[in-house]
């Protein structure tokens, strides 16, 4: 059953679902792009193992463009090698194909192929899928389509699966993070939908269209047509995984916000911290109390400081200035108030035997 889709129906898509989709792009681009800014986050320099990812990611991409785009990768299209229609006879096919052959001989491979593409059905399913299952599968037959589509699997979803394993190397924690590890799932749903839509464009293309091409122009070659686009989604997918995690890692855009899990504990350092500062300053103040040249030079501080704080109290401009933030800026009954508060909640601490909370 063949699938096709016409301008007009992806307009009417593009018009219906265009106003809602471009908005929440849009959105979700301003969010990720401020995203650092608003956690308080530094562009910082690209680690060292989202580097390697990078590297990895950006080299099979490079890799699949090449395997997928450049002819001499591709497997051979005996129709095109030899310029030939699909309704040319089966021994002029193969005598040109023998004649591009070193020693002018055809291989085994051409032998198997020869038998098979004598009938037209069986060129209809070779320009689906390819030489391979034509010239290697032992139980197809041109009588049951379907069994090329089986045999064709395996070589269908190798590269995706491939791709899947290095989509999850890149995104490990080990190798790339937190940076890394955020898209791992997302990559994964990717490269999973990408396996999914080209099996499934494969087993519903319809063979039988490339029954009236006449001339060889007009041929749908969908086997060869079909690998290069599957290389290059493959290739798109690694390279936009590659510059997403350039911009998670160096926290230009894509940052998430910490946990619940570490801002607790972040918290719980930042109380032992503090709790270990205040035990330093209790033995600071204790050696202080019980030493007398160190009590001695304390209470000369203190004196000298009240010294310093009531001649700085004179001062005439320093009287303006505590006179207008009393009566204009600072209200004292709230302050009053909150003072009242926490003395009684620091003496009825001290009432109820529970030290840790005095001072």
């Amino acid at each position: 059953m063949a699938v096709s889709v016409s301008w007009g129906t992806i307009k009417s898509l593009l018009i219906f679902f265009g106003p809602i989709i471009i908005p929440k792009a849009l959105a979700y681009y301003r969010s990720a792009r401020n995203a650092p800014r608003i956690h308080g986050l530094a562009v910082q320099p690209l680690p060292s193992s989202a580097r390697r990812a990078i590297w990895a990611l950006s080299i099979a991409a490079f890799t699949l463009l090449v395997l997928g785009l450049l002819p001499p990768w591709a497997p051979e299209n005996v129709f095109r090698a030899t310029q030939s229609r699909l309704q040319i006879p089966t021994d002029v096919l193969f005598t040109r194909l023998s004649a591009l052959r070193p020693g002018h001989a055809l291989t085994p491979r051409d032998e198997a192929l020869r038998a098979r593409l004598a009938s037209a059905e069986a060129r209809l399913l070779y320009l689906q899928f390819g030489p391979g299952p034509l010239a290697d599968c032992p139980f197809c037959s041109s009588d049951e389509p379907r069994s090329f589509f089986y045999y064709a699997l395996p070589s269908i979803l190798a590269p995706h699966l491939a791709n899947l394993a290095l989509l999850a190397a890149a995104t490990s924690v080990p190798l790339t993070g937190r940076a890394g590890a955020r898209w791992r799932t997302a990559s994964s749903l990717a490269g999973a939908a990408l396996a999914a839509l080209d099996l499934f464009l494969v087993g519903s293309y319809n063979h039988q269209s490339n029954s009236r091409a006449l001339r060889l122009s007009e041929v749908d070659f969908f086997f060869w047509r079909a690998r290069a686009w599957r290389l290059a989604a493959l290739a798109a997918l690694d390279a936009l995984l590659a510059w997403v995690l350039y911009l998670t890692a160096t926290n230009r855009a894509f940052v998430a916000g910490p946990g619940p899990a570490e801002r607790a504990e972040g918290v719980a350092r930042a109380l032992a911290a503090a709790r270990s500062k205040l035990s330093a300053v209790g033995i600071a103040k204790n050696a202080t109390v019980r030493d007398a040249e160190l009590r001695a030079r304390s209470t000369e501080y203190w004196h000298q400081e009240v010294r310093l704080v009531g001649e700085a109290m004179e001062d005439r401009e320093v009287v303006d200035g505590v006179k207008d933030a009393l009566e204009n800026r600072i209200d004292i009954q709230r302050i009053t108030r909150d003072a009242d508060s926490y003395a009684q909640n620091v003496l009825q601490a001290i009432q109820q035997g529970n030290p840790t909370l005095v001072g």
